[in-house]
């Protein structure tokens, strides 16, 4: 059978991808790119340590990531992303950027971190008052928040889920009840933390509750890395990515919302949380 006429694959455009070793949420990236993009996934050696500050740490180191990148190099990626939001901001801002170069380093590409992202990407919304929530214990929140707070962005307010393992498994039910309980006050923005806490179809549904922006870790990543290839992420009716969605600030009073895990008020206080 003749089949010249198909003429071969199109010609695709590489993002390089280093994530945790843990990371479950290969499709949920591949929701945001275009036809023309594939993405090269890698991950990080296992290390027998549940979601903590400490395998924050162990999965950012800079010999861990060049490795990581070394075995992209092969294929060509025109960019590569670390996707993992609480290994590129444990360090700080000083310990994204240092992250960033050893992936260059290695690489011989541009690099950027989800963290990284995230800055860029409240920038790019011009948000300086933003809400959390994140799946992580509260001493890796705290240092989302320290983070935060460094960009001289301010944290309205916080919820968290105390999680350390199957992260991925959290229903959008859950995602969407603790992003209700973080929003109050003066919030510009949501961000949702975590690339293995599944956002994608419910970022539209909460933009249209909360009547801010609503950003993820996985989506921030994909919407930085494309932006280097001077393409856009896919994602309909997500005010980052389709500037035409994006909402004033005004928050509707929602009657009925489910009460959500948080700090309590007391614990707040001592722990100087907002």
């Amino acid at each position: 059978m003749d089949v010249s006429f198909l003429g071969g694959p199109r010609p695709q455009r590489g993002v390089g991808v280093v994530a945790p070793f843990d990371f479950a949420l290969d499709r949920e990236l591949w929701r945001w790119v275009p036809d023309e993009i594939s993405l090269h996934l890698t991950r990080t050696p296992y290390v027998p340590v549940e979601v903590s500050l400490d395998l924050a740490r162990l999965v950012s180191e800079h010999e861990t990531l060049h490795e990581a990148v070394r075995t992209l190099n092969a294929i060509a990626p025109e960019v590569v992303a670390y996707a993992c939001t609480s290994g590129s901001f444990v360090g700080g801002i000083a310990g994204e950027r240092a992250m960033c170069a050893a992936m260059t380093r290695a690489g011989a590409v541009p690099s950027l971190t989800t963290s990284g992202a995230l800055l860029d990407a409240l920038a790019e919304l011009g948000v300086r008052r933003v809400a959390l929530v994140t799946p992580y214990t509260v001493s890796v929140t705290r240092s989302l928040e320290e983070y935060v707070a460094e960009a001289g962005v301010s944290v309205t307010g916080c919820a968290y889920m105390g999680l350390t393992r199957h992260i991925w498994k959290v229903p959008y039910r859950q995602v969407s009840e603790m992003a209700h309980k973080a929003v109050r006050g003066d919030a510009q923005a949501l961000f949702i933390s975590c690339t293995n806490l599944p956002t994608y179809d419910v970022i539209p549904q909460l933009e249209a509750e909360l009547r801010i922006p609503v950003i993820s870790a996985n989506q921030v990543t994909m919407w930085a890395a494309l932006r280097r290839l001077g393409t856009r992420a896919v994602g309909p009716y997500q005010a980052l990515i389709d500037p035409a969605a994006r909402c004033g600030p005004v928050r509707p009073e929602i009657p009925g919302l489910p009460e959500v895990r948080g700090l309590p008020d007391e614990e707040q206080q001592q722990e100087g949380w907002t």
